[in-house]
């Protein structure tokens, strides 16, 4: 067939997008997870299926960018001082893991005959765990910001960094195994750490210096398609530089989130490049599946099984003892070791390279790489039946403290999703007009407090469905979401609106972009938690400052009504619209009026000019 011989054609990418959308849609309706659908779907079309599509590594190298994409909206929730706290963890934690585990896997792979070269390749390649895997995972199951996802965060930073000295290892030892002339020489290593160096200070200065004056700039004189395309530039062009000075792109994504993540247009890139992580990501999952080689599986199924089996036993068990010598819980440690006891993306590289250089051949290349796929594809299995086989998380205060309940059949007219300090003064003017409240927490501490005070408050996930109809949700008028948590105000708040769209929602928003994303999401009432005391504070402090009290009112009133307006204008225009509205400090500020003049301005002649004050 033409469109075959000639490439991808639209029926292609149709039958790629249906695979995709069926797949996941089953896999997650019987519990297995969408990377496991998306996975089964590209073996269904790949060569070794209905050869639908008959080159995968085409369609991998452009995956490829929905991994970038995720690595770099990740690095912009991490700001630099978040991610210098973690740094015993990447160098610390990591270290012991990728280590131990490559020398266990090096010392099996040797004991079984194969030799130390390929032993040593194949083992560092099956150490990288798969980014993607895994942060899809933790995302799908609300851990990424959780203490332990952000260890395994800090373990996959490392596996990115290791990628970098893993492949100089292969260039020598492939210049030893085959020092031929047409082989190359590569760059001496004090060349590499020079280029990489330059590279990240030059995405440093980038993001330190250049990204704000870029992205208002084109905000003022672009239209909204220009930043979303300079959102993606930026993302391409960082992980581009990266890769071209030796480091992965998926480390260059990360760096430039990490780096722009205190850039006043954070949100706005966000926003611009998620739907096309979304999208990629499943692209790169299905083109995994795609290159599964099943006549490699099928004649060499005695060592794939083994290999399998082996690898993802023995990491398995030195990722459970280095997390635990970590002082991980022992159901963290075993939740680490099947969720990282898998093969990842960057064993493709590696393995790419070694057979490149002459360190492995064709045939042990391709049966690494199923080792590699098939522990991919298992991995939601035994996530899956670890989380059957564990027992559940044993909740502080339900089976030990015996003043705690748990929320079940509660009816009153307000329920009210967290107890910290903002809700306990929410509650107040309600309690006084002797309106019945149901208030539910999941901090057992808060819970045995606020009970010394005279306060029945119920144990409760706020994010779970189930809880929020044990707690009357479908009997109450109205739901306040008080918690501190963003993400899960942003949770909790569309599950409400998608489950009980006839309940008026209340939430506190953390900051501006909270309240952006709160009021598209439909709640009926938002407020940012400092807004008011704020205005409060500069009132008071006026007040100290003797301006008349009418006068504090009224400039109160303004402020609270600019205030509106620009949030107004940045739920149209993104959170760079409206900056006029926002009075600085600046020694030459150019505000905008906050009443447009009636009449327009013309230029005044030096004729008309008033004379020229004194000077001081």
């Amino acid at each position: 067939m033409a469109a075959e011989t000639a490439g991808m054609g639209l029926g292609h990418v149709a039958a790629l997008l249906g695979a995709g959308v069926v797949g996941v849609a089953v896999f997650r309706k019987i519990g297995l997870g969408s990377v496991l659908g998306y996975l089964v779907a590209g073996l269904a079309l790949g060569p070794f299926g209905l050869a639908l599509v008959k080159e995968p590594q085409t369609i991998l190298h452009v995956a490829e960018f929905g991994v970038v994409i995720f690595l770099f909206i990740i690095g912009l929730e991490m700001r630099p001082s978040r991610l210098w706290a973690m740094k015993g963890e990447i160098f610390g934690l990591g270290t012991a893991q990728v280590g131990l585990s490559g020398l266990a896997l090096t010392l099996i792979a040797m004991a079984a005959g194969v030799s130390a070269p390929v032993a040593f390749v194949g083992a560092m390649g099956f150490v990288m765990s798969s980014t993607a895997v895994i942060m899809q995972m933790l995302e799908e199951r609300g851990q990424l910001a959780s203490e332990a996802g952000r260890r395994a965060v800090s373990v996959l930073l490392f596996e990115d960094l290791a990628i970098v000295p893993l492949l100089a290892i292969v260039a020598v030892m492939g210049a030893q195994m085959a020092p031929i002339a047409d082989t190359g020489i590569a760059r001496p290593l004090w060349q590499v750490i020079a280029l990489a160096v330059a590279a990240v200070a030059g995405v440093l200065a980038f993001g330190r210096y250049l990204v704000n004056p870029v992205f208002g700039f084109l905000a003022r004189n672009g239209g909204r398609e220009v930043m979303t395309a300079s959102a993606l530039l930026v993302v391409a062009g960082t992980a581009w530089l990266l890769d071209a000075v030796g480091l992965s792109m998926a480390m260059g994504a990360f760096l430039a989130g990490v780096l722009l993540s205190d850039s006043t247009f954070r949100h706005q890139l966000e926003a611009d490049v998620e739907p096309f992580r979304a999208i990629l990501l499943g692209l790169f999952f299905l083109s995994v599946g795609m290159a599964l080689d099943l006549s490699v599986v099928v004649n060499d199924w005695k060592v794939v099984l083994a290999g399998l089996a082996a690898f993802m036993l023995a990491k398995a068990l030195v990722i459970y003892v280095v997390a635990r010598v970590f002082k991980a819980s022992n159901r963290e440690a075993i939740e680490r070791a099947a969720l990282f006891a898998q093969g990842g993306e960057f064993a493709f590289v590696l393995y790419s390279a070694a057979a490149t250089a002459g360190v492995i051949g064709a045939q042990a290349s391709a049966a690494l790489t199923a080792i590699v796929i098939l522990s991919m594809a298992l991995t939601p299995l035994t996530t899956l039946a670890l989380s059957r086989l564990m027992p559940p998380e044993k909740e502080r205060g339900i089976d030990d403290v015996d003043d705690v309940d748990a929320a079940s059949e509660l009816e009153g007219r307000v329920l009210i999703i967290g107890f910290g300090r903002f809700s306990q003064v929410v509650s107040q003017p309600l309690l006084a007009r002797g309106v019945d409240v149901s208030i539910i927490e999941k901090d057992i501490d808060m819970i045995q407090a606020a009970a010394t005070f005279g306060f029945k408050v119920y144990y409760g996930d706020g994010t779970r469905l189930d809880t929020l109809r044990a707690s009357g949700v479908t009997k109450s008028e109205a739901v306040l979401v008080c918690i501190d948590d963003p993400q899960a105000t942003d949770h909790i708040v569309q599950l409400l609106k998608h489950e009980f769209p006839n309940v008026k929602v209340y939430a506190r928003a953390f900051d501006r972009g909270a309240s952006i994303r709160l009021i598209q999401s439909g709640v009926d009432f938002e407020i940012r938690e400092t807004f008011e005391s704020a205005l409060a504070f500069g009132a008071q402090v006026l007040r100290e400052l003797d301006v008349p009290d009418v006068e504090i009112e009224e400039t109160i009133a303004e402020v609270r009504h600019r205030d509106r307006e620009r949030l107004t204008l940045q739920l149209a225009g993104g959170m760079t619209a409206g900056r006029s509205l926002m009075r600085g400090n600046m020694t030459t500020p150019t505000p905008a009026p906050y009443i447009k003049p009636e009449k327009e301005g013309r230029v005044i002649t030096t004729d008309d000019a008033p004379p020229a004050p004194e000077s001081l």
